[in-house]
């Protein structure tokens, strides 16, 4: 990518107070500690109060985001929010919090391509920041996911969590910023993660909400498989594209969906699990979440130096996937 050189100025996140863990759920479904454990390493993940929505999450993480790139909400161009569980169809939760953040020079937009929507949303404001559209955009993951969660299905309910993170693109100097991206999608295998109910095709009715159709549904066989292929497969075309190789990356940053697929993902590259974030353990799945706030806390512990080079990949459902190479 030639041009102006776009890349991350700051950071945030924000996770809810209130923790559901493994011995929490035991008390819910047919479950145990050890089995979810053993199956996607999660521990515990956070869950939203009963006040808070999705914009309420984006906001928090965005004002921290804001104050690390020292820019103000005046200043934003664009906000873009990565979300599978807006507050409302419409207007977006990018135009609510919009509005929360008083950012009123600011273009607003939501974008759905479920957990990989994150690098989805970095990639347009990459563009639009290279053609000196804009200069600075915010991009968000933020993430109710327990609102879509079956608490009565043993194999979804464990996964899921709430939580947000922020990023504030601009320029940067020349030889750091985002060096490639790589976008991709399946839409044959859309029924493997989904949520029928509420839409145009199967409208909220009393019966769609007895049959619990407004909740996740998930092939988990089939999208293990899925993501054990792309994962490694998307980050090795990304780095191919920037001109880098496995050996070059300092830490990964991947899709925090289950702790033997980012294993397969290190296998793949080549890499120690000591170069990778991993925080799946505290916050499990939280969908387009998962990346800035695995990147935030990386940035917060002192895992990320200037001119490293981060690998950022994620997956989800659409089918969808995601990759981007970073130099900080």
């Amino acid at each position: 990518m030639n041009g102006i050189s776009v890349g991350i100025l700051g950071t945030g996140k924000y996770v809810p107070e209130r923790r559901l863990t493994n011995q929490d759920l035991e008390q819910m479904v047919d479950t145990n500690d050890e089995w979810i454990v053993t199956r996607t390493g999660i521990r515990e993940r956070r869950i939203a109060a009963p006040e808070q929505a999705t914009s309420d999450l984006a906001y928090e993480a965005s004002v921290q985001a804001l104050k690390s790139a020292g820019i103000t909400a005046d200043e934003l161009d664009l906000i873009i929010v990565a979300t599978i569980t807006p507050d409302m169809f419409f207007p977006s939760t990018a135009c609510l919090l919009q509005e929360k953040l008083g950012a009123k020079k600011a273009a607003a937009f939501d974008l759905s391509a479920a957990c990989s929507g994150f690098i989805y949303g970095l990639a347009n404001a990459n563009a639009l920041i290279a053609t000196g559209m804009y200069r600075h955009v915010l991009v968000v993951g933020a993430e109710c996911l327990s609102r879509i969660t079956d608490y009565t299905d043993r194999n979804t309910s464990i996964l899921f969590g709430d939580g947000a993170g922020a990023v504030v693109l601009g320029h940067v100097p020349e030889g750091r910023g985002f060096k490639s991206f790589k976008l991709g999608a399946d839409g044959a295998g859309g029924d493997l993660l989904r949520i029928c109910g509420g839409g145009s095709r199967l409208p909220s009715t009393e019966q769609s909400v007895s049959d619990r159709r407004h909740f996740i549904e998930m092939n988990g066989r089939d999208v293990f498989k899925f993501a054990v292929r792309v994962m490694g497969s998307a980050a090795e075309e990304a780095l191919s594209s920037a001109g880098y190789e496995k050996a070059d990356i300092d830490l990964l940053i991947p899709h925090q969906a289950n702790i033997r697929i980012i294993q397969s993902a290190l296998e793949r590259l080549n890499l120690s699990e000591d170069k990778a974030m991993i925080n799946l353990d505290r916050y499990g799945n939280v969908s387009a979440a998962s990346i800035p706030l695995a990147l935030a806390e990386a940035v917060e512990q002192g895992r990320v130096n200037e001119g490293d080079c981060l690998v950022l990949v994620g997956f989800g459902g659409g089918l969808t996937w995601g990759a981007s190479v970073l130099i900080w």
